[in-house]
């Protein structure tokens, strides 16, 4: 091979023990910590010893065990402080230095047990834990307080007590030891002292930024410095990590405001049960995507005539633990929820995006021993996009002896559900994931429609109003009824009222119909009739009435589909193909339907145009010969498309 072919490496070269040898020549990065290079290089020589972990270069690794977020990350430290009977959690975010040169550091602080300080030394070690592999908590594996935190810093303190005022801490340092040549790196003894460090102590009884200033007040855990030890409690721990150098967001402000967000929902549960939860010294309101729960913030939305969703099914299915193991099984809890369309389907567009979150990506909720672990659309369960997903919700609850079969992984970063664990869920009773999915979408549509029914109540439709618009610039204006007199004016008046109870419409009350009929010089009507055209018109009292045959083929195969797609998106403007694009369908289809009845009108009032002033005998017969010819002939047309 010529020298031209050999790819030559880039990075800083190290001599091996065996300069023969090219395998055993290392080829590190820029970055690699020198304890590394010298651990590994020891290793390589003939008969050495090589430890398991070399602990200079996994410790850089594990930074990169990946986190969705900042805040998911702190959700581990949120984890263990409930894994150990935590009642109260407090998540900091400080931003200190001017613009340019900023620097952020972070903090979650419980009450819960704390640890003593032989345990606190072993819960530092990677792999390190008290309930290891115990699934009925949250925690599993011990390695998310380490992982979570050296994924946002470089370097952490953690200080935990089991009386007031006696603080054991213990650091990690990723430089420190990547400095480290022994083979062997062992923790060192966790120091005591009875007071906090001043920069710790300061995030406890200063207010901290927050990205919405005045919208409720700082709730300090301590006023005064001199109050510290005792708010702090008997007992607690403190994960403290400073000079964060990744971070989700620039500034404190927007980290806390996500935090609390994310938190309220996350936690929910735990919440309702009484835990307070703590964002820069906000409480933290749960937050429920099914609106189910009656402490949850949505609650307290202005103009709420009903709070709670509607539970539509709730059933469990036995998915085993692992597949290929049909006799090793777990429970997993499934329910459906509709929210509740008639009360909120009516409410401005930015309280139902804002207030509510209801076109949030919240369609399905995993909840694993009340912990949420995933929430967002769910392809995998056969729930694609939809114009209904907005207002049905699916909640489905397991314990950590699913974890295989939901794809759980350490880090409890999201759930990567197995085919197996599918296939139970969707084959369960005679598929009735997918039967309540269908009854509830069905549900939401047509309480969709009454909505839409009850909202054109005593109005006139778009495409009347159109022609209302135009009356004043026709060339020939029809006729009108005499109103000369107060008795011409009051036989107008008892005529309309008797035309508008003929024409009144559904969800309108006699006083709306009357109100339409007046107001307005164009009518329609729609109602089925057998063997009637597709449309027929009349001129009564001054109004032009348009009857549409809802029978008819035409109707049916070309007017009704248009209506539906421009459905698509539901009433808000949430689509199937994305909020913009289903906005365009729909708007698109609306205006069609709107040319096309406009169609009809036009033609109606041409006709009416021309048959004024005449007999009207043989003329008028001609015209409801032609519409009968016409319609015919068009529904034989459509017979076949």
């Amino acid at each position: 091979m010529s020298e031209a072919n050999v790819q030559q490496p880039t990075t800083e070269t190290a001599q091996g023990p065996e300069p023969g040898a090219p395998d055993l020549v290392p080829q590190w990065g820029v970055n690699t910590p020198r304890g590394g290079k010298t651990v590994v290089n020891r290793s390589l020589k003939e008969d050495a010893r090589v430890p398991l972990f070399l602990g200079q270069t996994l410790i850089n690794s594990l930074r990169d065990l990946g986190y969705n977020s900042t805040t998911s990350a702190l959700c581990e430290h949120v984890d263990n402080a409930l894994q150990w009977g935590a009642t109260e959690v407090r998540v900091y975010f400080r931003q200190t230095g001017k613009q340019g040169n900023q620097r952020i550091d972070a903090m979650v602080y419980d009450n819960g047990k704390g640890m003593a300080p032989r345990v606190l030394k072993v819960a530092i070690a990677f792999g390190g834990s008290m309930v290891y592999d115990n699934r009925s908590g949250i925690g599993r594996y011990g390695m998310g307080m380490k992982t979570a935190a050296l994924n946002i810093t470089r370097c952490v303190d953690v200080y935990s007590w089991q009386e007031p005022g006696a603080f054991y801490s213990m650091t990690l340092d990723v430089d420190k030891i990547g400095q480290d040549r022994n083979n062997m790196i062992e923790l060192p003894d966790p120091e005591f002292t009875d007071a906090l460090p001043s920069e710790v102590a300061e995030m406890f009884t200063k207010p901290m930024d927050y990205a919405k200033k005045g919208r409720d007040s700082h709730e300090l855990l301590a006023d005064e410095s001199h109050k510290l030890t005792e708010q702090l409690g008997r007992s607690g721990t403190i994960v403290y990590m400073p000079k964060c150098d990744r971070l989700t967001f620039k500034t404190a402000a927007t980290l806390a405001d996500h935090a609390l967000k994310d938190m309220g929902r996350i936690y929910r549960k735990f919440i309702d049960k009484g835990v307070r939860v703590y964002v820069n010294n906000r409480l933290v309101e749960a937050f429920d995507p099914t609106y189910w729960m009656p402490s949850a913030r949505h609650v307290k939305v202005v103009g709420l005539t009903e709070t709670k969703s509607a539970l539509v099914d709730s059933w469990t299915v036995q998915i085993p633990v692992a597949e290929g193991q049909l006799f090793t099984t777990t429970e997993v809890r499934i329910r459906m929820f509709l929210l509740p369309v008639h009360d909120w389907g009516s409410l401005p567009r930015v309280t139902l995006k804002n207030s509510l979150h209801v076109f949030d990506d919240h369609m399905v909720s995993y909840l694993r021993n009340e912990r949420e672990v995933e929430i967002g659309a769910e392809p995998r369960l056969k729930l694609k996009k939809h114009s209904t997903n907005a207002w049905l919700r699916v909640q489905i609850e397991f314990t950590g002896d699913a974890d295989e079969a939901f794809g759980v992984a350490a880090n409890k970063q999201g759930v990567r559900l197995q085919q197996f664990a599918v296939d139970w869920i969707l084959e369960h009773d005679d598929c009735r994931f997918q039967r309540t999915i269908t009854n509830i979408r069905k549900m939401i549509r047509e309480r969709q429609l009454k909505i839409a029914v009850a909202e054109q109540a005593g109005q006139t439709n778009e495409a009347e109003r159109h022609a209302m618009d135009t009356e004043g610039v026709q060339g020939v204006a029809l006729p009108t009824p005499p109103t000369d007199t107060d008795e011409q004016k009051a036989a107008l008046e008892a005529n309309l009222r008797g035309l508008a109870v003929s024409l009144r419409q559904e969800e309108e009350t006699e006083e709306q119909a009357f109100n339409r009929v007046k107001e307005s010089k164009y009518l329609t009507e729609f109602k089925p009739q057998e063997y009637a055209p597709f449309y027929d018109t009349e001129y009564k009292f001054g109004k032009l009435i348009l009857r549409v045959n809802t029978a008819h083929r035409f109707y049916q195969k070309v007017w009704q589909p248009l209506g539906d797609l421009a459905k698509k998106t539901n009433q808000m403007g949430e689509a199937e193909s994305g909020e913009g694009a289903g906005d365009d369908v729909a708007d698109t289809t609306r205006k069609a339907l709107v040319g096309l009845k406009l169609l009809l009108l036009s033609l109606a009032r041409a006709q009416t145009q021309m048959l004024s002033g005449s007999a009207q005998g043989e003329e008028n017969q001609l015209f409801r010969n032609l519409r009968k010819a016409w319609s015919d002939v068009l529904e034989t047309q459509l017979l076949h498309v």
